[in-house]
């Protein structure tokens, strides 16, 4: 007996014990129970698995009963051992390339044993753990890569589907297609066409009957469809074949030159793990957006390389195909509700039942019927959402150079030119840094666009150098990284010019960052120009984001040595921090203890960087003199100081929240809005509001430039059709989201404390109309009516009854006024043909809160909407 087991002893009075004391015993062994929704998902998702299966052999050359032992492996095995719960793995359009040329140079039973070899490479990856590490790879290499694979897809299969042969390359298949065209099989194209037109046609049936059908894969309603009618006209074709599952050929050992089966491994290895791990974390997003129904948990990268490795092991030593992650069969696992790996588990097992019992109907499909449904797939792989996106980041040349490379040389060979050339863009931005010098009314100030690097140093030396010993300078960094040259070159030149008289400020989008104060005549800092809204930008600076101009708190220390200040008469009269947003307290008379006519440029920059307004002098300066004539800044707008300069003009705030706008803010969204204007708006939904200033719609709805086409009126009203108003306005609007910008949604949005349900009230019923506010609030109408009615539950608010009459006809006017939305013609045929949804909304001012309108039993209530609700 082993020493490390120790010897067991029976002693009497010992009882063991087998079940939980007071608990009765178990009745038996638990079965495993399969939730009903991984039964469902598994049977949508192996009904597009066995066709495109079978369509992918074919285009590789491979048995096609390799794609099924592909299909079932993946299932199986990849299912089980692997870290994506949801992901379905199985043959990929994406390996069609690569195994399609293996098959060729080294005939289908080294293939085998080179997918054997990738697996147990997938292996070694996971056991060192370096699966996040293959995310790495630019998104614009993996985009090109599947758009080259795409493309050789769609080009071979294409020759099948005219009742051709396909040729080894992309350009001697493009060669060979004018004869393939002068030698048309119409037979062929036949089924080709009409099962291209049942994949397209299929998702797109309209009515109840559509919905219902969807829920057949239109894959599998192609393939079938198209076999069917074949059958019936007796169109003599080329089927599939499916051999005796005795003569199925298994891996054997590999032959051939030594590095080019290493360089088949290392592609093999390669395309498998990158499109498995990017699907698993595309599988992550589509699951977490699910709404509601069960949590699945987050992929574990390594474990995932892990089951990739083992399935590609199996199937290769069983005569598969290589095995990743699928997109279209996770997605459609993902969508059909799938809560468990029990899901792809349980197609694999009905992908192995229909290659042992379906072998019959399986040799009646048209060859040219899976050659269409493949070409479709490949075609698809091109996705225009991805090419937009590379652009939009200007990845688009490493998106070509890949796609043209994998096209015209190989997957391999593609990938690699396109890591160089992302490189080598990657470079050129490090060091494309632009550093101009400009002097706007005495202030010098030096921008530097891009990264700051030892390259640029002496372009940033040469711009220093040109601003005058003792002036004032600004240097803003745009740019995100800046090195310890850079750093230090800046800084040197900050203590000899603050040490010469001179005075320096640093802005930058770096937070957190400071270069070095060298003295108390400045103060630089490396800031993130965003945060100049929360109070991050300056280290006195206390305003939050969405700071009104009246309520801007930013102080400033002087840049002034002690000895050079000179007592501000505002301080004997009550001083406090009365700067305004103009001088922020250097060049206003509050209590900063400079005088107001004298505020430096530097202060003045100063409080533009920060807001665009700031706290009134009028508050602050208490008893300031108010004959104190204001000096003019450098916008033109004066230093509004002291009480008598009130609380500052409008234009004066407009004028500096714009020149803020302009200098800070339009740099970061100017690609943005230049995209939208080569684009052209396509909002989503509608926005109807009040005009009400303490609305802010982007920002209680969170929306960017795009987003929302808002149409703002006194009282949110929606006049309704044919009412004689003088005024088209809303209608105007409402017809054009609709109509021409196609918006999904319109939102109805009151708020508390409406100024204009106030005058309802207080006009009541039959209001007069001799003014043209009191002839607008006529549409209001309707609601005071439908208020005072009582014939309807009134609507209410989650949790609380409304606090007065004006909240109560707040809500109401918003139920009105969707009635009054549906009453027009343009809402009526979306709303019919089910292409626009109506909202409501309540936003309460006070408590900074929005209800969202819902129908409960026969109740209209206005639901509070909380963060978690968004936490997808």
């Amino acid at each position: 007996m082993s020493a490390c087991v120790p010897a067991r002893t029976t002693d009497a009075n010992h009882t063991e014990r087998t079940h939980p004391p007071h608990s009765p015993p178990p009745s038996g062994p638990r079965r495993p129970r399969i939730a009903s929704a991984d039964v469902s998902a598994a049977a949508a998702v192996f009904l597009i698995a066995l066709p495109l299966s079978l369509g992918i052999a074919l285009a590789t050359g491979a048995p096609l009963q390799a794609g099924l032992v592909a299909a079932a492996v993946g299932g199986l095995v990849a299912g089980r051992i692997g870290g994506s719960p949801l992901q379905v793995s199985g043959p990929a359009a994406g390996l069609t390339v690569v195994t399609a040329d293996l098959i060729q140079q080294y005939g289908w039973r080294t293939t085998c044993a080179i997918t054997v070899l990738a697996g147990l490479a997938q292996l070694g990856l996971g056991c060192l753990r370096v699966a996040r590490g293959a995310l790495a790879v630019s998104p614009a290499i993996v985009h090109g890569m599947l758009a080259g694979i795409g493309v050789t897809i769609a080009v071979a299969q294409l020759h099948i589907v005219l009742g051709g042969t396909p040729q080894s390359s992309v350009p001697d298949n493009l060669r060979a297609l004018p004869s393939q065209l002068a030698d048309l099989h119409p037979a062929a194209l036949f089924v080709s066409l009409l099962t291209l037109t049942l994949l397209l046609l299929w998702p797109r049936l309209p009515g109840r009957a559509g919905l219902l059908l969807h829920k057949i894969p239109a894959a599998l309603v192609a393939v079938a469809g198209a076999t069917a009618i074949a059958a019936a006209a007796g169109l003599v074709l080329p089927k599939v074949d499916l051999p005796s599952w005795r003569n199925h050929a298994l891996a054997g050992l590999p032959e051939g030159p030594v590095l080019g089966l290493v360089a088949a491994v290392l592609t093999t290895t390669l395309v498998c793990s990158v499109q498995s791990l990017l699907g698993a974390v595309a599988v992550d997003k589509l699951a977490s957006a699910r709404p509601g129904g069960a949590r699945v948990a987050r992929s574990d990268l390594d474990r995932e390389l892990l089951g990739q490795g083992a399935a590609n092991i199996v199937s290769g030593s069983l005569g598969g195909l290589p095995v990743a992650g699928v997109a279209v069969r996770s997605s459609a696992n993902v969508h059909a509700g799938a809560v468990s790996r029990n899901s792809t588990m349980l197609h694999g097992v009905l992908v192995v039942a229909a290659a042992l019992l379906m072998v019959p109907l399986l040799e009646f499909i048209p060859l040219a019927s899976l050659a269409a449904l493949v070409m479709a797939v490949g075609i698809q792989m091109v996705s225009l959402h991805h090419i937009r996106t590379v652009t939009r980041h200007r990845e688009v040349l490493v998106y070509a150079v890949t796609t043209l490379g994998v096209v015209s040389f190989g997957v391999l060979e593609g990938v690699a030119l396109g890591i160089a050339v992302a490189v080598g863009v990657a470079l050129h931005r490090l060091t494309r840094t632009r550093i101009t010098h400009e002097l706007e009314e005495g202030v010098h100030h030096v921008h530097v666009r891009g990264q700051l690097t030892f390259l640029a140093v002496p372009r940033l030396s040469r711009a220093l150098h040109l601003v005058p010993q003792g002036s004032h300078a600004v240097v803003a960094l745009d740019g995100s990284f800046m090195d310890h040259a850079a750093y230090e070159t800046l800084q040197d030149w900050q203590s000899t010019h603050t040490a010469q008289g001179g005075t320096v400020e640093i802005t930058g989008r770096r937070s957190g960052v400071r270069i070095a104060e060298p003295s108390a005549l400045a103060s630089a800092h490396l800031t993130d120009v965003d945060a100049g809204a929360d109070g991050a930008s300056e280290a006195h600076c206390r305003c939050r984001p969405w700071t009104a101009w009246r309520n801007h708190q930013c102080e400033r220390p002087s840049l002034l040595p002690a000895g050079d200040r000179r007592p501000d008469p505002a301080d004997a009269t009550g001083g406090g921090s009365g700067a305004d947003g103009a001088n922020g307290g250097s060049g206003a008379n509050g209590g900063s203890g400079v005088d107001g006519t004298r505020g430096t440029a530097a202060s003045k920059t100063a409080a533009h960087r920060t807001g665009a307004g700031g706290k009134d002098a009028a508050a602050g300066a208490g008893g300031a003199d108010p004959t104190r004539a204001p000096k003019p800044d450098r916008d033109g707008a004066g230093a509004h100081a002291g009480a008598g300069a009130g609380a500052g003009s409008g234009g004066s705030q407009l004028v500096r929240g714009i020149s803020t706008f302009q200098r800070y803010t339009a740099p970061l969204v100017r690609g943005e809005l230049a995209r939208l204007a080569r684009e052209g708006q396509r909002p989503a939904q509608l926005f109807l509001t009040c005009a009400d200033s303490r609305v802010v719609t982007s920002m209680i709805t969170s929306s960017g430039p795009g987003d929302l086409f808002v149409v703002r009126n006194v009282g949110n009203l929606v006049p309704p059709p044919g009412a004689e108003s003088g005024d088209d306005s809303v209608a105007a609007a409402i017809e054009y989201a609709v109509e021409v910008l196609a918006v999904r949604s319109i939102t109805v949005c009151g708020h508390s404390g409406c100024g204009a349900m106030q005058a309802l009230l207080d006009s009541g019923p039959g209001g007069g109309a001799g003014t043209p506010l009191r002839r607008w609030l006529r549409h209001g109408q309707p609601s005071l009516e439908r208020l005072g009615a009582g014939s309807a539950v009134p609507p209410r608010l989650t949790g609380r009854t409304p606090a007065d009459a004006v909240e109560r006809l707040c809500l109401t006017n918003v139920v009105q006024q969707l009635e009054h939305l549906r009453a027009h013609d343009c809402v009526t045929r979306a709303l019919k043909d089910g292409a626009l949804e109506l909202h409501g909304l309540y936003f309460h001012v006070g408590e900074a809160q929005t209800y969202l309108l819902t129908e409960r039993d026969e109740e209209t209530v206005f639901d509070r909407v909380r963060a978690v609700d968004l936490a997808m």
